[in-house]
């Protein structure tokens, strides 16, 4: 097992791919997938073949369009931050008035193509909202 590039056993990776080992078999045969075989005769497949696999994979596949949702809470605007943090990332959306901040994870922001000046929409579905009312102040009854 390399340190820089983990390997897992062919049947793991399978798994980790949802296909059969005989699938990983012939993507290997074809040239699509690179293997090693260990001292006692195993097939070993580096992690970063597996989530290249995996990547390529949601990049083929275009998510189906929402028909319909239970969220109610919709507030299209424009991205006016995006901090970026390692893994996280901070993503502000003005919608008229409102300020909408969401935390999000880096590559999120990359798969959605988020950028400063792009059209979004913030929807927010909370399952716990608090009502504040403000003490009385002067002229207030």
């Amino acid at each position: 097992m390399s340190a820089q590039d983990p390997e897992v056993r062919i049947g793991l990776a399978a798994e980790m791919l949802g296909v059969s080992v005989e699938t990983l078999r012939r993507w290997e045969t074809e040239g699509r997938l690179r293997t090693r075989r260990s001292d006692g005769g195993q097939r070993l497949v580096p992690l970063g073949e597996v989530t290249r696999l995996l990547a390529e994979r949601r990049a083929s596949v275009p998510d189906r369009p929402i028909a319909a949702q239970s969220a109610r809470n919709r507030f299209p605007g424009i991205v006016t931050r995006i901090q970026r943090d390692g893994v996280v990332a901070v993503v502000e959306i003005l919608a008229g008035p409102h300020r909408i901040v969401s935390i999000m994870t880096a590559e999120a922001v990359d798969e959605l193509g988020l950028v400063l000046g792009a059209e979004a929409v913030g929807v927010v579905k909370a399952t716990n909202v608090v009502v504040e009312v403000p003490s009385p102040g002067p002229g207030r009854v």
